[in-house]
């Protein structure tokens, strides 16, 4: 059986299903099988199976888990500063936050407080969707 996957714009294939798996693919990421319509890679159970038990999967969870509990601890303790964002790679909301800390004399610190318990509190789901994958410049909450 033969798959194409889009990435970055592109179609890529015919390959096997280790293949697909050589990329950074999610269970969004578009399929095609042999030709057939581009459905999401969560369609094709025999690629669900094979995505689960990826090792890049398995690294991709604990790399989310450890950012949010990263990012939800500099929040709390040096969270005006914006290294939180830093971490994320929104270095704009991180300048931005630096700004704001400085023209409110440090009072924007109690914003980014509730900011870290709020991300210590969110599942890792909540917190890829929230700070992580959201189009927003600057996620605040």
């Amino acid at each position: 059986m033969a798959y194409y996957i889009k990435f970055n714009g592109m179609d890529l294939g015919p390959m096997t299903i280790d293949q697909v798996f050589a990329y950074p693919v999610t269970p969004d990421t578009p399929v095609s099988r042999d030709g057939s319509p581009y459905m999401p890679l969560y369609t094709y159970p025999e690629l669900m199976q094979g995505y689960n038990n990826s090792a890049r999967h398995q690294q991709n969870i604990q790399r989310q888990d450890s950012q949010r509990i990263l990012c939800g601890i500099l929040a709390l303790l040096i969270g005006t500063l914006g290294i939180q964002y830093f971490v994320i790679g929104k270095t704009t909301a991180g300048i931005l936050t630096i700004v704001l800390s400085i023209c409110t004399c440090g009072f924007w610190g109690i914003i980014t407080l509730i900011q870290g318990i709020m991300i210590l509190c969110m599942s890792d789901e909540d917190f890829e969707n929230k700070f992580v994958n959201t189009p927003k410049t600057f996620p605040i909450f």
